[in-house]
């Protein structure tokens, strides 16, 4: 027993209570009330900045992140994309914050372009100021939607185009239409945005780049990268043989910019205003090669920050139907999980009438839509299920929301307990030390999902704390009600970067 021989030296301090070999190990035994002074200790005093100040992050230099996401279409669907884009820019931009770094959260609207010439065309047609004062974003919908029928006949198209350029070229009259447009959507779309807790610092759009545009043309033409096809349009070569297998069209033949015109100088005005470190782009995966190529060009133009830009891309939501339907409206998806979860509130007996019942329906079905999208990669699609994703019991967001309000009301119950008083030796069980050991790993878990922006590992967390803490439900003391308000507090700190307001019951 040679191990034994060398255990022996080794000698036990305040941290290791014991020491023992096996075949071919060596054994250490923490000290467990240390242990449990420890973290309650820690998540008291730290309270919400519990794990951030980790010293994981003192290597981390504080920066300012520009995050663009949401970016819904003026006049087309606010859909279920847009959703997911909304509920993962958020997050990302609260773990950043939540990190020390400094974020500028914009919403990039697409208020500009063709669409708005139809837009205009069937608003002289089918419009109704009524209708798009009270709701907005339904009213241009179904105007568009009438217009795009008529959009084959040669004369709507006519009309359209002249709408357009009418607007590039700063015609009042038809600017002040295509103003009360994009003003009213944005006044629903910041009504929206509240229900999901989500703000942006600023609505920005492809309208304030359509002369920036034109002087990116210009840049890229001395610059020799702007190179004309025989159809007129301009062309940038991004293939590796410079043999034009790769171009990235940058100029309609009529001289005209397009979209990836207005992003490139939009990447270069954010960085002339923000002067950022970092620029992250939310938006679905099918988006990944116009990134590239914007990326490619920024170089080529001689931005070298253009490697400090990142695309976070996501799948697709399969399989999202309201009661009434297809999906259209995200409002339509809020609305329909706060009545489903009211129903299913109601209709459990346990629930006391709640003063805002509504309310926390709301919370609590937002939590269900969040972790449902939050559990896979990112990049995966999934096929979307109210009854798993409402579910009370299992991996879901009811049940997180469940464990924070249940931990609530026994703090409530029991008088808040003060960490000074706490007799932490019955927090020596074995579902005591599992609940502490797993506190002590939330920093962990924070750094992998600053690493790379997944929230899956924080949600996976969430899950299981609030799994292990069901053990200690039927075991209340004082020193537990310490634990039940550390485990409370890191559940609802990290819910919160997942942009989940915790309820308080339920």
């Amino acid at each position: 027993a040679p191990n034994q021989k060398k255990t022996g030296r080794l000698k036990c301090d305040s941290v290791v209570s014991e020491i023992s070999a096996g075949p071919g190990t060596v054994n250490f035994t923490i000290n467990r009330e240390l242990l449990a002074k420890t973290v309650l200790q820690q998540v008291w005093k730290d309270g919400s900045e519990y794990g951030v100040k980790s010293e994981l992050f003192s290597a981390v230099p504080r920066q300012k992140a520009v995050i663009e996401f949401s970016s819904p279409n003026i006049a087309k669907k606010f859909h279920i994309g847009h959703l997911r884009s909304t509920i993962v820019g958020n997050f990302i931009a609260n773990l950043k914050a939540a990190l020390g770094h400094e974020v500028v959260r914009i919403n990039y609207l697409g208020d500009w372009g063709m669409q708005f010439g139809l837009l205009g065309v069937g608003f002289q047609s089918f419009g109704n100021q009524e209708k798009l004062k009270s709701s907005p974003l339904q009213h241009l919908f179904e105007v568009y939607v009438q217009i795009n029928k008529a959009a084959e006949d040669e004369n709507t198209k006519k009309l359209a185009k002249d709408f357009f350029r009418k607007l590039e070229e700063h015609d009042e009259q038809t600017l002040s239409i295509w103003k009360q447009f994009r003003d009213l959507s944005i006044e629903e779309y910041i009504r929206i945005y509240k229900r999901l807790g989500v703000h942006f610092d600023e609505y920005s759009g492809e309208s304030f780049y359509q002369e920036k545009a034109q002087e990116v043309l210009k840049m890229l033409e001395d610059k020799g990268l702007l190179q004309k096809t025989t159809k007129g349009t301009g062309v940038v070569d991004l293939s590796e043989k410079k043999d034009l297998s790769t171009v990235s069209t940058v100029m309609r033949s009529d001289g005209t910019s397009l979209y990836i015109t207005r992003d490139l100088a939009a990447a270069i005005d954010r960085m002339n205003k923000h002067s950022w470190d970092t620029m992250i782009y939310v938006t679905d995966k099918s988006q990944s090669n116009h990134f590239q190529h914007l990326f490619q060009i920024l170089k080529l133009m001689g931005y070298d920050w253009a490697e400090r830009c990142q695309h976070v891309s996501f799948g697709l939501i399969q399989g999202m139907k309201t009661r009434r339907g297809e999906v259209i409206f995200l409002e339509d998806v809020l609305n329909e999980v706060r009545s489903r979860m009211l129903q299913n509130m109601t209709s459990t007996k346990t629930t006391k009438a709640l003063q805002d019942a509504v309310e926390t329906a709301e919370k609590v079905g937002l939590a269900a839509l969040i972790i449902q999208d939050f559990r896979g990669l990112l990049s995966s699609d999934y096929q979307f299920s109210w009854d798993r994703a409402l579910q009370s019991r299992g991996d879901t967001g009811v049940f997180l929301q469940y464990t924070h309000a249940r931990l609530h009301s026994l703090e409530q119950m029991h008088g808040n307990a003060e960490l000074t008083d706490v007799n932490v030796a019955c927090l020596l069980e074995p579902d005591a030390i599992s609940v502490l050991q797993h506190l002590l790993r939330y920093d962990e878990v924070l750094y992998r999902s600053s690493q790379d922006l997944q929230p899956k590992h924080i949600v996976s967390y969430l899950l299981t704390l609030s799994t292990t803490q069901k053990c200690l439900f039927f075991l209340v003391f004082q020193a537990r009600l310490c634990l039940f308000h550390a485990a409370r507090s890191v559940l609802a700190n990290g819910m919160k970067l997942l942009g989940i307001t915790p309820v308080t019951q339920m």
